[in-house]
């Protein structure tokens, strides 16, 4: 099966969270799960990092938008990631994980 537009930015995505080392798993979301939780959920140095994967030219959902907005109001960090915005991405993960941004540190 040729994979899709949206799978690339999926692996494109791991690929980066895989660079920095950040916790991450795809939740599940038929059945029980709570619909429009963005692709790929990631703990980044205890930080909270939510990242929606869309191929280009498409939005989220108004379910996927509500969930954004409820992460960004808990004070987590959501973004939606397509391919030509994935430097955007990799400027999250760098920013999560430089130590120099630490609380007490100078």
């Amino acid at each position: 099966m040729p994979a899709t537009p949206e799978s690339k930015v999926k692996a494109a995505v791991v690929k980066l969270i895989k660079q920095y080392g950040a916790y991450y798993f795809f939740p599940a979301t038929h059945g029980y799960g709570r619909s429009g939780v963005p692709d790929i959920i990631c703990c980044v140095k205890g930080k909270f990092l939510a990242i929606e994967c869309k191929a280009q030219g498409k939005q989220p959902t108004a379910l996927q938008d509500r969930e954004i907005n409820a992460i960004r109001t808990a004070q987590g960090i959501a973004a939606v990631a397509r391919e030509t915005n994935l430097d955007m991405i990799e400027q999250i993960l760098k920013e999560l994980t430089d130590d120099s941004n630490e609380e007490g540190n100078s």
